[in-house]
């Protein structure tokens, strides 16, 4: 995951709050400028059931976990204590780095209910296809993938994007998506660039710009039947969360 500024506030921000670059979003103190009420705020504590998940086992998996705080704040603000059935649901959260997963096992309070694990997704799907299995279900009720879009894309370029897309529908019933903007991209190249190292791979070559959640949005209703079923707004950093269901 990562951060960017509002277009008013960029280079102000970028000057003061600089949290460094990290080429795959895995800032080691990400939660300390971005914490979870950024989105959490805008989320309805009774999307599950409002989903029509209250009955049986739900499974929910966070892309790009970082250390965890965000996977474990989600399942108390979805699942709180006092809810009767929570031990039904289960949520995997995982990241690259396997230390800031680490770290997001050494704070897990449910360790019972939310487990981390270090994986690439953009190289292996078998874990996430055991963790399925071990619990008897076909796929995910809800995938939270929250400011990961644009390090795949950078990394992995256009093709990169559309494949995580289309991997992420394929074992979701309900996608949660934070895109960032185009603006948080030229962020990400100049914190790089004041480091001293080259631009990502793709940045330059990248066919997909302008409104990245709308480009992610068309590839997934046209490409993985998928539909838009609402939107919660944009989180105080200027991103959409948009909820996709499997049609």
């Amino acid at each position: 995951m990562a951060t960017c500024s509002k277009n008013s506030k960029a280079d102000a921000d970028d000057e003061i709050n600089d949290p460094g670059a990290a080429p795959y979003g895995n800032f080691i103190n990400y939660y300390s400028f971005n914490p979870p009420e950024n989105r959490l705020s805008l989320i309805p504590s009774a999307l599950l059931r409002d989903l029509g998940y209250s009955d049986e086992t739900t499974l929910i998996v966070d892309v790009g976990c970082n250390s965890g705080e965000l996977s474990i704040a989600f399942y108390k603000h979805l699942v709180p204590e006092e809810q009767p059935d929570r031990r039904k649901v289960h949520l995997l959260g995982f990241d690259l780095d396997e230390t800031l997963v680490q770290r997001a096992e050494e704070i897990n309070p449910l360790p019972s209910r939310i487990t981390f694990i270090p994986l690439d997704i953009t190289k292996d799907t078998n874990q996430l296809q055991d963790y399925l299995s071990l619990h008897g279900c076909s796929h995910f009720h809800l995938c939270l993938c929250l400011a990961v879009t644009m390090w795949v894309h950078l990394n992995h370029g256009d093709l990169g994007l559309l494949q995580l897309l289309s991997r992420l529908s394929s074992m979701s019933q309900h996608l949660l998506l934070e895109a960032q903007p185009w603006k948080c991209y030229r962020s990400a190249a100049r914190r790089l660039r004041k480091l001293g190292r080259s631009d990502f791979d793709h940045f330059k070559t990248l066919k997909i710009r302008g409104d990245v959640a709308d480009h992610a949005r068309e590839h997934l209703e046209r490409h993985c039947g998928m539909e838009l079923i609402q939107s919660f707004g944009s989180t105080a950093w200027d991103r959409k969360l948009l909820l996709f269901r499997k049609t």
